[in-house]
């Protein structure tokens, strides 16, 4: 009788371990799925929050913060309100996310290009032109900064708080980078940095005034002959007589040091004295013998 061969159990082992269990196969797909439906959901969300806060914005620069409201913005988007409101549940942390969008576009657009130049005049002269030109692609539009603090100077509360913030965090940019500029030698060691800030901050705001509201023709180059005059005037001495880089189309005027008030005196005394020695001579000439 012929024995049937028989079959290790090795073998068995390894077959069996082939085979993968397919309920958990199953599972494994499954949860992968869910993953990659989940991801497209939050991408989508993000790419449908960043279009909403690209109509807020457009809309808060020409109609103001206070202009934003849940109806108007889903109108715009043509969604329709609960989606709007999904994404910021309220109005008022709409306008704070507008405030936060246009701080990061600032930044990116003025502060970080601004911070790839050299310390000193270099950096200072950078921001203050890129904010210059900032203003100028906003003269159809509209500072959020300046309109905005015209709508709350004078409302506490989380809208104001959040502005007050972000144009905080601009001047402590802008006055450290006055700071370094004393440092490094360019401005004279007895300047004021939070003088010359509110200096600066007043051609702003004057260019935003005559520019947008005026329309006065040259209004970008008077604020940049403005800046060189200011800095100018806290330059060291050997720094105030270079040559100074004038706008395009525009002449701007090294003030000439005056002279010291004991030497103007001293001229004023020696120009009368000769004066009365002059008159007492022709008196003497002229009187008879």
């Amino acid at each position: 009788m012929t024995e049937s061969p028989q079959v290790a159990p090795a073998d068995v082992t390894v077959q069996a371990s082939t085979e993968p269990p397919r309920a958990a196969t199953g599972t494994a797909t499954a949860t992968a799925t869910a993953g990659k439906s989940l991801g497209r959901a939050m991408q989508k969300g993000q790419q449908t929050r960043a279009a909403i806060l690209d109509a807020a914005l457009v809309l808060a620069s020409h109609m103001g913060l206070e202009g934003l409201s849940i109806g108007a913005l889903a109108e715009v988007t043509q969604m329709s309100k609960s989606g709007v409101f999904a994404h910021f549940g309220s109005r008022e942390e709409l306008q704070i996310s507008v405030i936060r969008e246009y701080h990061a576009r600032f930044e990116e657009e003025v502060f970080y290009p601004a911070m790839r130049e050299a310390r000193g005049l270099p950096r200072l002269r950078t921001l203050f032109e890129r904010w210059v030109r900032q203003v100028s692609v906003e003269l159809d539009s509209g500072c959020i900064y300046i309109s905005g603090a015209v709508e709350f100077d004078d409302r506490p509360g989380p809208v104001r708080d959040a502005l007050a913030s972000m144009v905080r965090a601009w001047h402590s940019a802008l006055e450290r980078a006055i700071g370094l500029a004393v440092q490094t030698g360019e401005l004279s060691v007895d300047t004021d940095p939070t003088q010359m800030l509110f200096e600066v901050h007043g051609l702003i705001l004057a260019l935003h005034h005559d520019a947008r509201f005026l329309r006065i023709p040259g209004a970008l180059d008077r604020a940049r002959a403005g800046f060189e005059r200011t800095l100018n005037h806290y330059r060291v001495a050997d720094a105030a007589n270079d040559v100074v880089p004038a706008a395009p189309g525009f002449v701007v005027q090294t003030p000439s040091p005056k002279k010291p008030r004991s030497t103007r005196s001293s001229a004023r005394a020696s120009a009368q004295t000769s004066a009365q020695t002059s008159a007492r001579t022709s008196a003497r000439t002229s009187a008879p013998r």
